[in-house]
């Protein structure tokens, strides 16, 4: 099975980012740690992209954020 080439470059931005850190930070300092290196490698993303409820035919907007969403994925 291959492996997509992103998930491999966004795997390896994260375990630099707790190479670094470590455990135990809020989530918030990882996120922002993350930001940093895919902005690095030139991966691009958004933060906290919203993320709808489709139900019965209707798009409801219930809040969901997705913390990164890479590459259009």
């Amino acid at each position: 099975m291959e492996r997509d080439p992103l998930t491999g470059t966004v795997i390896g931005c994260a375990i630099e980012v707790h190479k670094h850190l470590g455990p135990g930070l809020l989530e918030s300092a990882y996120e922002a740690c993350l930001a940093h290196e895919l902005r690095a490698a030139g991966i691009c993303f958004e933060v906290e992209y919203p993320v709808a409820v489709h139900y019965k035919g209707v798009v409801l907007d219930c809040g969901y954020r997705l913390d990164l969403f890479v590459e259009n994925r």
